[in-house]
């Protein structure tokens, strides 16, 4: 818990005094759902995501939901790849490099022993502790709650982050090129 806390102040700190806390940014949008619980906050979290937090895993919904308020196109706004599921969001706005990550990105982690499942959440910050790299994730569903916690970045599968350039002729509203998509494949979860 006190390493908790020690995260949270430092993104709060960092946060206000970040040209990005003026700006539309999801992780700002995320941060009054912090501590929301999936069994004690369930009749907030269902209002919010649309589904049922305890019958549900619910990190992509809390995406979407925070992208929604922002006014960002998300998964609920399409029919290609279910919205429920982490690694459709391999698939939303545009890739990014680990080099180039950045607040609010959205990041794909696996989870579990299947090719479909995942975890999904918002880039924060970076951190080094003991020697070890870690990135801090904002997301819902994360110990059955909306809370900040480390992950590894040799672990993410995927950066994705909205387009800010929709009127490019190659792209369609979701930044993706459907070319490009034709090339990878439809079922490219599968491939991690």
């Amino acid at each position: 818990m006190k390493l908790l806390y020690i995260i949270a102040t430092v993104v709060f700190a960092t946060s206000a005094c970040s040209p990005l806390a003026d700006e539309s940014n999801s992780v700002i949008t995320a941060q009054p759902y912090i501590g929301l619980q999936e069994r004690i906050h369930r009749t907030e979290l269902r209002e919010l995501l649309d589904v049922d937090p305890v019958r549900t895993e619910w990190c992509a919904a809390f995406v979407n939901s925070v992208l929604e308020v922002d006014g960002i196109p998300n998964l609920n706004d399409q029919t290609k790849y279910p919205p429920l599921m982490a690694r459709s969001f391999l698939y939303w706005g545009e890739r990014v490099e680990r080099t180039d990550i950045q607040r609010g990105d959205v990041v794909v982690f696996p989870r579990g022993n299947k090719g479909w499942q995942g975890h999904v959440g918002f880039y924060v910050d970076t951190q080094v502790h003991n020697g070890k790299e870690y990135w801090i994730v904002l997301g819902g569903n994360q110990s059955n709650e909306v809370r900040y916690d480390f992950y590894l970045p040799n672990r993410a599968i995927g950066i994705r982050r909205y387009p800010i350039n929709t009127d490019s002729p190659k792209r369609t509203l979701w930044g993706f090129n459907p070319v490009d998509l034709e090339r990878q494949g439809e079922n490219k979860w599968e491939d991690h």
